[in-house]
């Protein structure tokens, strides 16, 4: 991994009810975004204590790939759900690896 990866912590909640429809929603998501410019990888987590908590992992070659990511057709296509499926807004942690 390059040391000055951009890493990324998405924290997304589903609405009670909506967890399984979230989860399908979310894996569609992934195929797509492993084969874009800039991702190093991309990985998803539902909570074992909260089912309707999913985390995402995400580590990027630079900024401008994560902008690219954010406008790309399926992640566009996702944020036009949220409103549906999701209990709170979706939260994203910008990092950079400190050692």
């Amino acid at each position: 991994m390059p040391t000055d990866a951009l890493t990324v912590i998405v924290r997304i909640k589903a609405k009670p009810g909506k967890e399984e429809t979230t989860r399908s929603e979310l894996r569609k998501l992934l195929t797509p975004t492993r084969r874009e410019a800039g991702c190093l990888n991309y990985d998803m987590h539902q909570s074992i204590e909260d089912p309707a908590l999913f985390v995402f992992h995400e580590n990027w070659t630079s900024e401008e790939h994560l902008a690219a990511h954010l406008e790309s057709p399926h992640i566009r296509a996702w944020f036009v759900q949220t409103d549906e499926l999701l209990a709170e807004p979706v939260e994203i942690v910008r990092c950079r690896r400190v050692e």
